[in-house]
């Protein structure tokens, strides 16, 4: 799988809206131009994620510029329009919202506890609660009205998004979108470097046969429970991309790989203004106790004379870094390839098979690029129209139908999966765009 890694692009209005006048412009060209290239020599782009700040302050205008660019920019990649992944980042709360008072009393609340017990605890008192859950989200609505046609919206109840694609035969890749920005813009203000809070309702399961990716704004130094989310990504977790520093960085250890992206366009009063963007490439390599991930990562960056984007190069000259990371094919009961199985017997074998079946989340399954397909033509049917198809369906309840529309919708998707529902939806849409 090659992956395109971007972070930070900052679309900013009104600059963005005017093409002719948008001083950015012309990085994003040089990206464009410099990848149509990459694309050329190495092959098309399988998935496009980008680490949060897609906006500059959470303006919905912003994001209709950010949703065309990413458009275009996976066709001259040959990137399907649904294997774009997106989180949110700080410059996506509207910092406006979080100096409404139920939010900035919900914000304070949980940053204000007095041990992570505690603020775990207020965390899961606010969000069970009807108006401080929703007040959490409201710096995050254009984000998410943004989003949910990748299926990536957060929400009361659904903190952050899991999909999975096949990675390579018996190996699943499962991309974990994580929100740093809960307690982001608090008092309508700047954040400060350690005052964010992931909490351990972000969770990741080391399942067997799974490579667990992801994709963060915020990296760990950055979160009140930085310690242990570190802790948790560098033992679940094969693959983290993040983004906000603006400092492109890349570490290699026995179990893990890191990037830390640099910025499609930094500010222009930055020391060093170096836009930058990655490419990720990830092959299943070997067989049983053999098999492993091999990791091949191209770092660009932009330079101004001559202008354009060169490779970031090895201390040995070498302009691709190469890992590889052990990946042991491991049995459905948590044996792995090579180790010592107990007998099964007839009689036992019927018990063996039903505990041993695969467990399916019906969230993270939805990541195929024909049911992302079918998530983004749902969203752009007309409104009455979503409506009616959830109802028809069963995916919605009476009390439902006044939640945010990436709320209620979100949650009727999710439910279709979980109940079988996903061809009968796409019938139902079919009907409707005739």
């Amino acid at each position: 799988m090659r992956i395109l890694h971007l972070s930070d692009i900052h679309f900013r209005a009104p600059e963005c809206l005017d093409p002719d006048h948008d001083r950015d412009k012309a990085y994003r060209t040089r990206l464009e131009r410099h990848l149509t290239g990459r694309v050329a020599a190495m092959g098309s782009i399988d998935a496009i994620m980008v680490g949060g700040d897609i906006a500059f302050q959470g303006d919905p205008r912003e994001y209709e510029v950010a949703r065309s660019w990413l458009l275009d920019l996976a066709a001259r990649c040959g990137c399907d329009s649904a294997s774009i992944w997106v989180v949110p980042g700080n410059h996506d709360v509207n910092r406006k919202s979080c100096e409404d008072a139920p939010t900035m009393n919900a914000q304070a609340m949980i940053f204000q506890a007095k041990s992570e017990d505690d603020r775990l605890w207020m965390l899961r008192r606010q969000l069970a609660h009807n108006d401080t859950g929703q007040a959490l989200f409201h710096g995050h609505a254009a984000y998410n009205d943004f989003s949910k046609n990748m299926n990536c919206q957060v929400y009361p109840g659904h903190l952050y998004w899991k999909q999975e694609r096949e990675l390579g035969p018996d190996v699943t890749l499962r991309i974990h979108g994580l929100t740093s920005t809960l307690l982001s813009g608090r008092n309508g203000a700047n954040d400060d470097k350690g005052s964010l809070y992931l909490s351990p309702l972000q969770t990741i399961d080391p399942s067997p046969n799974v490579v667990n990716l992801t994709i963060c704004h915020h990296p760990p130094d950055w979160l009140i429970d930085g310690d242990d989310v570190e802790d948790m990504l560098n033992e679940r977790v094969m693959f983290q991309v993040f983004g906000h520093k603006h400092r492109q960085r890349i570490q290699e250890s026995a179990n893990y790989v890191r990037w830390s992206a640099g910025s499609v366009n930094p500010s222009h009063v930055e020391k060093q203004f170096e836009p930058s963007y990655n490419i990720i490439e990830l092959t299943v390599a070997g067989e049983g106790p053999e098999r492993r991930i091999d990791v091949a990562s191209h770092l660009y960056r932009y330079q101004s004379h001559p202008e354009g984007f060169q490779p970031i190069r090895k201390n040995d000259g070498q302009e691709v870094f190469r890992h590889c990371i052990p990946f042991p094919v491991e049995a459905a009961g948590g044996v792995k390839a090579g180790g010592i199985v107990e007998a099964v017997t007839p009689e036992t074998f019927s018990v063996c098979s039903t505990a041993s079946a695969p467990y399916i989340d019906a969230e993270a399954s939805m990541g195929d690029a024909r049911t992302r397909h079918l998530v983004d033509r749902f969203w752009d049917m007309d409104g009455s129209d979503r409506r009616e198809i959830a109802l028809e369906l069963g995916l919605i309840t009476d009390e439902e139908i006044n939640l945010p529309e990436p709320q209620r919708y979100g949650v009727a998707l999710i439910r279709a999966s979980e109940r079988g529902l996903l061809d009968r939806l796409e019938q139902l849409v079919d009907a409707r765009e005739r």
